[in-house]
């Protein structure tokens, strides 16, 4: 028997003890869960992986827009599926590491009913007015807060975000009494700052970019380490003077905890290719959001990593679920 026979017959029961759907995974469309509502940065990096993740799966990729209680609605969504494979979560910061604390837990734990399969991209935060508010810098929009306490409102996209906290931090930072404005997503905040209906907001810099460009809002600052690299006349809150408003989200790829191991294995293998792909690299840089991939072993322990930094953060700070 040749070498290659003896392979085979070692590998014939192997596949044999597979479940059919992991066998034959996929056959049919995929879901992809996303916890906010369209128009904002988890959307926007959803639909471009749902793209072209398709293409490599061979079968279309549909967005489920499931906003709500800090992205908790949409990520337990998902921890309750069947694990076949066939529904996926858009993974982010405040569905995993932040709104379960907020809220007092939620009907599913983070880790256990989870395998997170890859992270995709890491963005930072950018703070944005009306065209109109009278504020022309980060320090300015301070000063404006400190002078009308109690009155000054900023958007995000749901308690429990990490704009959210980045808002709550400023306060906290500068001594300042400002008034929190949740919505469910950015899409819709964005909306009505763009309307003048709210005067500012914290958005990730994904969702924002198009709006900065087009001049419907204007860029004050953004919470990363360094200025970004696609808009790179927007200064950092850290040189503005606040050097612990640094912020980061985050969005990934997770499904549920009993998905069949080949199927989780080919979905790295896929998502790798993905994100490696110059489309998608084109357009996290010109979104200002900056790609990275993790194995799942990887994402896994930066998920627990990431809820036991958040964790007594939110405790601390005092926010509430609004």
């Amino acid at each position: 028997m040749t070498r290659l026979s003896r392979r085979l017959v070692v590998a014939a029961p192997l596949l044999a003890a597979l479940p059919a759907h992991a066998q034959a995974w996929p056959n049919k469309p995929i879901k992809l869960v996303v916890p906010y509502a369209p128009g904002g940065s988890t959307d926007v990096i959803g639909r471009v992986i749902g793209e072209y993740l398709g293409q490599r799966l061979g079968q279309n990729i549909v967005i489920e827009n499931r906003p709500g209680k800090g992205a908790m609605i949409g990520t337990q969504q998902v921890a309750k599926a069947a694990p076949d494979g066939y529904t996926l979560l858009m993974s982010v910061i405040s569905g995993l590491s932040i709104s379960p604390t907020l809220y007092g837990g939620g009907d599913f734990d983070p880790m256990a009913d989870f395998i997170h399969v890859t992270l995709a991209s890491r963005n930072p935060s950018v703070l944005v007015v009306h065209p109109n508010f009278a504020a022309k810098s980060f320090a300015e929009y301070v000063d404006h807060a400190r002078a009308n306490p109690g009155k000054l409102a900023f958007a995000t996209s749901g308690a429990g975000s990490s704009n959210h906290l980045l808002g709550v931090r400023l306060q906290q930072l500068a001594k300042v009494n400002m008034i929190h404005v949740p919505y469910r997503g950015a899409g819709p905040a964005m909306q009505d700052t763009i309307a003048g209906n709210t005067p500012s907001m914290f958005d990730s810099l994904p969702s924002a970019a198009p709006h900065i460009r087009a001049g419907k809002v204007r860029a004050l600052a953004v919470s990363g380490d360094e200025r970004n690299p696609a808009f790179p006349d927007i200064p950092t809150m850290k040189e503005s003077g606040y050097p612990d408003l640094i912020s980061y989200s985050w969005f990934g790829i997770s499904v549920p905890g009993k998905v069949p191991a080949p199927i989780v294995e080919r979905l790295a293998r896929e998502m790798q290719e993905v994100l490696k792909h110059p489309d998608v690299v084109k357009r996290w840089a010109d979104m200002g959001a900056e790609a990275s991939t993790m194995t799942p072993q990887e994402f896994g322990l930066f998920v627990k990593a990431e809820i036991d930094k958040w964790d007594p953060v939110v405790k601390a700070s005092g926010a509430k679920p609004d």
